[in-house]
């Protein structure tokens, strides 16, 4: 299919003269620039029933931030299913506040309630600061689901491109432990760092996420570790049987979208249950632009349909 119009608008914007691409950009400017994008196009937000800022110790003393939503139609006494939500961005850009909406969009559609997840940002805090603070927020969640209003037999991990990476990662890390997670929304996933499959050729430039933005990202979040050891490429795990349901969301244009396919396939063959959806014409982080791309808005929907389906009795899905 071709691109969309409204990708063609993305990507006229994005590639005008003079226009500075993310890896042409400090860390402090690409995250100013991501933070602009997301409040230009993404749709308004919606009521939801609550919000409250939820801090989550570390060891050091320092405290881990997330966001907590409670849907429109929950009501104070409910215990919920809950979605913990890690943002894209390339493990150095994106934050709560730019995924404010999304989270919005979710519980409502989905009846869960939503953790959004500030976990530390590369090159300040390379890996595994990333996969260790969103562990910890999943652990935390179980430990206080009644504070929370909260079922710790139905948490969800979810997030796109980097925080899909984390999704899967952290998923993989927890799947033999007491309470692991019981539904996965991956979203454009970064499954694997070096990857020789054709859509990273066939989509390197041009297509918003460039192969020297992806390099950005890697080497500052990757500085000296292995790129072939799962914890950062899940896809080189030895194993991906045992990984909760999930729901993988792919873009037609994105350097990513072989990756993508190629981990739900693996998971598929490996016992796993798995709903693949690429949506056609657009590309790398369309998922949170509702207000240019109508796809965002049936992905956004598709994806609380999902939720609300696995997660729906106590058995989350399984």
């Amino acid at each position: 299919m071709p691109l969309s119009p409204e990708t063609v608008s993305l990507l006229d914007m994005a590639y005008r003269v003079g226009a500075p691409k993310f890896h042409e950009l400090s860390p402090a400017q690409a995250r100013h620039s991501f933070h602009k994008l997301q409040f230009a196009f993404r749709p308004d937000a919606p009521a939801v029933a609550s919000t409250a800022e939820v801090p989550i110790a570390r060891a050091d003393g320092s405290a881990l931030l997330a966001r907590l939503y409670r849907p429109l139609a929950s009501h104070a006494g409910d215990q919920l299913p809950l979605l913990i939500f890690l943002h894209g961005g390339g493990w150095c850009i994106g934050d709560v506040p730019s995924y404010d909406v999304l989270c919005r969009e979710l519980a409502n559609g989905s009846g869960c309630a939503v953790l959004s997840v500030e976990y530390r940002l590369a090159p300040e805090h390379p890996f595994p600061a990333a996969p260790d603070d969103v562990r910890r927020a999943f652990h935390w969640a179980v430990d206080n689901a009644d504070l929370l209003g909260v079922d710790p037999a139905r948490i969800a991990l979810g997030g796109d491109s980097a925080g899909g990476n984390l999704a899967i990662v952290t998923a993989l890390a927890l799947r033999d432990t007491d309470n692991p997670p019981t539904f996965l929304l991956l979203v454009y996933p970064s499954t694997e760092i070096r990857s020789t499959r054709p859509s990273r050729d066939k989509y390197a430039e041009g297509f918003f996420l460039d192969r020297s933005t992806l390099q950005w990202f890697f080497e500052r979040y990757l500085p000296g570790v292995d790129t072939e050891d799962w914890r950062v490429s899940p896809m080189r795990a030895a194993s991906l049987a045992g990984l909760p349901p999930m729901l993988v969301i792919g873009a037609e244009f994105d350097p990513l979208v072989d990756d993508c396919a190629a981990f739900a396939a693996r998971v598929r063959e490996e016992g796993g249950v798995v709903q693949y959806r690429m949506f056609e014409g657009v590309v790398h982080g369309f998922y949170t632009l509702g207000k240019l791309f109508p796809e965002a808005r049936e992905a956004v929907a598709l994806s609380a349909h999902a939720l609300r389906q696995h997660l729906a009795s106590g058995e989350g899905g399984r």
